[in-house]
């Protein structure tokens, strides 16, 4: 007796459409699973026998077999359990064919029947719709995250036992998730919910340049760097950059919703897409692995539970170089690429990269006062700023000196978040103005014909750029990027063109570099 259910998988953060078959034959009695399962897929086995034997079914004692296809494709976790132990109540006959037709079931099992939440249903109820499939039944727990995506229904049960009222249709009705209740949810996360509602770039007393510098990095989608002693507000500033960033469009939400679905983050009961940008605070002691993703099967790491948002590495030279240098494909491609024997899987990336420095590990260098001096060696400062590599450094768009205020009278209040949101979101919009023509959105993004189609330069800032690139050294990639930064301070003061000004202060945040590490 032959049988199949559809199940998913997650690769990277897309879901894959899954077919279970189950064959009972003559023989003795076991139960055979193949289709490159990983360990806790194999132990299912146990978990589908008690679980089918404590719902009142009959477990069959013959041979079983079990395919996972495609075969060639490694799977893992545990949201294989229901749909093997549906295909197996198949092919015994003890549950009918017809109605799990153009059906998808995921979900986990306890030893007595009863379902838990797997992760990563977003992105496989994703791939269910794209596939044609009508109905998808899965726990309780994962169904206000399924009904995210609209066009098939969503039924939501507790038990194992309850699939023997599926063949009943005013029966098992009774299951279907309520979307239209659920949509009703659906709304924009508040900062309140991200943890942001205390935070205001208001509570930052001087330092207005740097506030600039960030408005502007928010306002294009660049990297940046903050260097300074300690106390002068680098992390402070960071850790606003939230408040001030656009809010992701629905496409994005859905993009960033998956990536937590797959990692489990989302929570038990999530009712809205992820509407706030990420900000990832990793500390410096992560792994490479834990920086980019990795694993017998790759899971995301950091730079990809950042992607649409900030990932902010404080402390900077105080990670691995090996850590350091794994970002730097990341940042060049937008993407994170991991190989395997089998496979290689990508994860999105388009993350900004923000971080902070001391000059040297005491952190005084350059800015003795009083009775703080600097009590590092010259071979100390080289070898903590060697920790940061000039391909590294080249591949950020604003370096920031974030220097101790003269006098208490010179610490001020500046801006407040809302003020530089709002100057952000001007600037968004003629971004979004020109992207109709050129097709790229952020000036961050901004490369090649579409770079120089969207930098417009007056003869003057031109004739400024040549002169930086012919004594500054600065490298081809680093002539790119103060095009793109000075297209966007031109958006933040609202000019078409790129000014003699808009190039000079673009340069001005290049030539920072030259004591933080270049």
């Amino acid at each position: 007796m032959y049988a199949k259910m559809l199940g998913a998988s997650v690769s990277g953060v897309e879901g894959i459409m899954i077919t279970v078959e189950a064959d009972i034959a003559g023989g003795l009695p076991q139960m055979n699973l193949v289709g490159l399962p990983d360990s806790a897929i194999r132990e299912s086995s146990e978990r589908v026998r008690a679980a089918i034997r404590n719902c009142g079914f009959q477990f069959p004692m013959s041979r079983i077999t079990v395919n996972l296809a495609p075969a060639d494709l490694r799977k893992e976790g545990t949201a294989f359990d229901l749909t093997i132990a549906g295909a197996i109540l198949v092919a015994s006959e003890q549950l009918p064919a017809e109605p799990f037709h153009n059906t998808m079931l995921i979900g986990e099992l306890s030893l007595n029947g009863e379902l838990r939440p797997v992760t990563g249903v977003l992105p496989m109820v994703e791939q269910a719709m794209r596939s044609g499939i009508r109905r998808v039944v899965l726990p309780q727990g994962n169904a206000a995250e399924a009904v995210l995506i609209q066009g098939l229904e969503v039924y939501a049960i507790d038990h194992l036992n309850e699939l023997a009222a599926w063949g009943n249709g005013d029966t098992w009705k009774a299951y279907l998730f309520d979307s239209e209740r659920a949509a009703s949810r659906l709304s924009t996360v508040s900062a309140a919910d991200s943890g942001q509602a205390m935070l205001d770039y208001a509570d930052v007393l001087g330092l207005h340049g740097a506030k600039r510098a960030l408005l502007i990095a928010a306002a294009g989608n660049h990297n940046l760097m903050l260097s300074g002693p300690p106390g002068t507000g680098k992390t402070m500033l960071a850790k606003r950059l939230p408040t001030i960033l656009p809010p992701l469009s629905d496409e994005e939400a859905l993009e960033v919703t998956k990536i937590y679905s797959v990692a489990g983050k989302l929570g038990s009961s999530p009712s809205s897409l992820i509407r706030t940008r990420p900000f990832r605070a990793p500390h410096h002691t992560i792994s490479s692995g834990g920086l980019i993703g990795g694993g017998t099967i790759p899971r995301p790491g950091e730079a990809t539970l950042a992607h649409r948002g900030v990932l902010f590495l404080d402390e900077l030279p105080e990670f691995s170089r090996p850590s350091l240098e794994v970002l730097r494909q990341p940042l060049e491609d937008r993407e994170v690429t991991i190989a395997r024997t089998r496979a290689v899987t990508r994860f999105p990336a388009r993350f900004m990269l923000a971080a902070s420095m001391n000059p040297c590990p005491c952190g005084y260098w350059g800015n003795e006062s009083g009775d703080r001096r600097c009590t590092c060696s010259d071979t100390a400062v080289l070898r903590y700023r060697s920790k940061i590599s000039g391909p590294l450094i080249d591949r950020i768009d604003l370096l920031l000196e974030v220097p101790r205020p003269a006098s208490i009278q010179a610490a001020k209040p500046g801006m407040s978040s809302a003020e530089m949101h709002d100057s952000v979101m001007a600037a968004v919009e003629r971004q979004r103005h020109r992207a109709k023509e050129i097709g790229v959105r952020s000036n961050g993004e901004l490369a090649g014909a579409s770079l120089h189609r969207a930098a417009k330069l007056t003869s003057e800032s031109s004739l400024l750029l040549r002169h930086a690139f012919d004594t500054l050294g600065i490298s081809f990639r680093a002539h790119d990027r103060l095009l793109r930064l000075a297209r966007t301070i031109a958006d933040v003061d609202g000019c078409a063109e790129i000014q003699e000004l808009h190039m000079s202060e673009a340069i001005q945040y290049r030539r920072a570099g030259e004591t933080i590490g270049e």
